[in-house]
């Protein structure tokens, strides 16, 4: 089995891409097993019920990687 975790999108910020399934590459704060919030990117089904894989990055990783962006 596996295992168990709970997530909670607590502020949808961009949409970056959607596919034609209806799929979307998504920006959003998410709380993941209770934990505090962190910026995710990632694809969503349009229900939110279903996702695929993705990155989450701290406060401070979002600050570098915009540095990055910006160079």
């Amino acid at each position: 089995m596996g295992q168990k975790f709970s997530f909670e999108i607590v502020e949808e910020l961009a949409v970056l891409s959607e596919n034609a399934k209806g799929w979307r590459k998504e920006l959003n704060l998410v709380r993941w097993n209770e934990n505090s919030p962190k910026f995710d990117i990632r694809d969503w089904s349009p229900d939110h019920e279903k996702m695929g894989k993705g990155v989450t990055l701290t406060n401070e990783e979002l600050a570098v990687f915009k540095q990055f962006l910006n160079a």
